[in-house]
This record gives C-alpha cells, structure tokens and sequence, in this order.
C-alpha cells in the first residue's frame, strides 16, 4: 500500500500548471452534470412526460455527442485544445441553464441537442491536451487519475442532486417540479463556474505549428493512414461496448426507482457510491496494466464486470442490486484510461484529437441508438422483465466486444 501511495504521489508531483488548471475546472463542471444528470430524467418525468420522452431526450442528446465529434476533433487539432474547451464549456453551460426552465417537449429535445454538440467539443479535447502535456510514461496514471477526478466529482454531484431534491420538496415544502428545478440550477452554477480555470491554461507552443502541418481532413488521412486503420479497429471495440452502454447506463437511477421504489436522495447515494467505487478502481487500473499488459488489463476488467451486471438484471434484493451495481460499474470503467492511453499512445500526435473523436461518436452512436430501444422494453415488459432484458442484452455486446478488443490488440503491447 505504501508503495502504491509513493507512486501516486511522485506522479501528481510531476503534472503540469495545465493539467492542474484542467483539472479543477473538470471537477467543477463534472460536479456540475452529476447533479443535473442524476435529477434530469426525474424532471421530466414531473413535467408529465413519459419514459419514451425521456428515452428521446437521452438520444437527442447523444446523437448531437455523435454527430459534432469528429469535425470537432478536427478543428481541436488544428486551432487548439484551449479554444475548443472553453467555447465547448461556456455554450453547454448556457444549454444546461435552457434545460433547467424549459418544459415544452421540443424545447426539451432542442435543448438535449445543444448539450450532446457542445458537450462534444469538450470531449474531444480533453484527452489530447493532457497527452500534449505529459510524457509517454505518465499518461496511463494521467489519464486514470482524470477519469477518478472525474468520477468523485460526479459522486459530489450525485449526492447532492438527490439530497438538495428531497431537501427543498420535504424540508422547505416547495413542490417536487419545483425542488428538481432549482437542483438543476445549481448544478448548471457550478459548470459556469469551471470556465475560469479554463482560462488560465495556456495553449502550448508546439501545438501551433502543429497546426500548419495538415491543413485538411483529407491530407491528414493520406498521410497518416497507418493511425486511420488503428483509429477504425479501436471504434470497432467502441461501438460494441457503446451500444451495451446505452441500454443501460442513462436509466440506472430509474432502474433503482422503479425495481426498488427508492427516493431520490437514495438513488443519489448508490449512484455516487458507484462513481467512488470507479475512482478506487481508476487508480488501481495502472497497477493491473503494468501486471498484465495494456490489452490484457482492459479485458479482464471488463470480463469481470459481466457476473455483476446479470446479478443486477435478475435480483430483487435492493442491496445485492446496489452491490453488483457498484463492482460493475468499477470493474467496466477501469480499463478505460488504459485503453486511452493505449490509443493515444498508437496513432501519430496529428491523428489524436481525430482518434479521440471517432471513438467518442461511436460510443455515443451506440447510447443514441440503443437508449429509446431500452426505454421501449422497459414500457412494454415492466420493470423486472425489461430491465432484465436490456441488462442480458447489455452483458451478451460486452462480452463481443471484450473478445474481439483482445482479438485484434493482443499484439500491440
């Protein structure tokens, strides 16, 4: 244990003024979405909606994710991460604050479009920037340290998006729509406020004459067609486990609601339970991948994560279903630092935001595709069958996807 502390202490000792700036602004804004996204699906259902609305919402949003990600990842590599960051931040905020007062169905949608596009451009810088400001040698502990920043500030998030709900509605007796609002508001404050830190970073000089290397798509992929073809087979792996992704993960807190009827400030605590979980497990992944190898690390953590998801499709004991929900959750985004890192350490420094944006729309695709798919089981078999459906469905493309990631990589290494 000591050992690993020393090694995570000299790590972090090492980053950057801006991966430290990055940092503190991804911890607000993620703070931000884990409460608007723990209590969003809730808010519409208090508009009167139904879940087929939600399951719209869900996919709007991650089409938009879909679609923006590789001009976006383009642009990224040839203005700068810093540009495309802070644009991304301040117009996501402006949507989440749109989000919060709207109520019309199709202002909703239009909405949910704007936070999936601009959410992208974010997205498809963050990785690169860190990998411009890191040596090769760090970025498997940098990327995993983000990942578990990331996931404590959605545990913050979580915990206060379903404790402030309950608060205002059972404390202070303001209506349960009106409760949910004013969580959605406070969460949309604290992503305004990650804009600051945004701008003290400072764009790096030799990702400007990077810039004047490619000056299109096009010349980009003919020279580096090497980076294109391993950009292709890692958004193989993606679609597969995006796909998975999307039957599932938008609905957990209304998988926990109507299986179990618990309240919200309980489906906050679980799921923020879930996020620590990860982040422990993000920062252990380093240690699986210098044990067994990149390729290996990734699949056996999700491969382990596949008992754990069928314990949560079929049980109806609420804490053997918050236990399985938490090892598979930790298990299944644990690998995804090494594989990150793995990608970025694979293809040329001109084709990284590219990489990064072509794996993104995948994943994306995959929840825009699949997310109204899962809400239709859910409406037509019921809570049990339904979301025991769409969870097999979920553990039958990981385990594809596992298998065919450690296919085509297990010689990378």
């Amino acid at each position: 244990m000591s050992r690993f502390i020393r090694e995570w202490h000299q790590q972090c000792k090492g980053f950057n003024r801006n991966v430290r700036h990055f940092f503190l602004s991804s911890l607000l804004s993620n703070i931000g979405l884990g409460i608007f996204m723990v209590i969003y699906n809730y808010y519409i259902r208090e508009l009167g909606y139904d879940e087929q609305v939600n399951g719209r919402v869900i996919a709007m949003q991650a089409m938009a994710t879909a679609i923006a990600l590789l001009p976006a990842g383009f642009i990224s590599d040839q203005k700068g991460r810093k540009k495309m960051i802070f644009i991304g931040a301040l117009l996501t905020a402006i949507s989440l604050l749109l989000r919060s007062i709207f109520a019309g169905e199709s202002l909703l949608l239009m909405t949910a479009f704007m936070t999936g596009f601009f959410l992208a451009f974010i997205q498809v810088s963050a990785i690169p920037l860190l990998a411009e400001n890191s040596s090769e040698k760090e970025r498997v502990h940098l990327f995993s340290f983000n990942f578990a920043l990331i996931m404590i500030a959605n545990v913050i998030g979580n915990l206060l998006g379903g404790i402030l709900t309950d608060a205002w509605n059972v404390l202070w007796g303001v209506s349960m729509l009106s409760s949910v609002r004013l969580t959605l508001l406070i969460g949309t404050a604290c992503f305004f406020a990650a804009l600051w830190p945004v701008l003290q970073i400072e764009e790096r000089s030799k990702q400007a004459n990077a810039r004047h290397e490619d000056t299109s798509l096009i010349q980009q992929m003919k020279q580096h067609r090497s980076s294109l073809k391993l950009i292709g087979l890692f958004a193989i792996a993606n679609v597969l486990i995006g796909f998975g992704s999307g039957l599932v993960i938008p609905y957990l807190n209304l998988y926990f609601t109507d299986r179990f009827d618990m309240s919200t400030s309980l489906v906050g605590i679980v799921l923020s339970m879930g996020q620590a979980m990860t982040a422990i497990a993000l920062m252990v992944g380093p240690m699986v991948a210098h044990k067994y190898g990149e390729v290996r690390a990734v699949v056996y953590l999700q491969l382990a994560s596949l008992p754990f998801l069928l314990v949560a499709a079929f049980t109806m004991n609420p804490w053997l279903a918050v236990l399985a929900f938490l090892f598979r959750q930790a298990l299944m985004n644990a690998g995804n630092p090494i594989q990150m890192a793995l990608m970025m350490r694979s293809v040329h420094p001109a084709m990284k935001g590219l990489a990064n944006s072509v794996g993104q729309m995948v994943f994306q695709l995959g929840w825009a595709v699949m997310g109204p798919v899962s809400a239709g089981i859910v409406v037509v078999y019921g809570p049990y069958t339904g979301y025991a459906i769409a969870f097999s469905m979920t553990a039958i493309l990981y385990l594809i996807g596992s298998a065919y990631f450690f296919l085509v990589f297990r010689r990378v290494n």
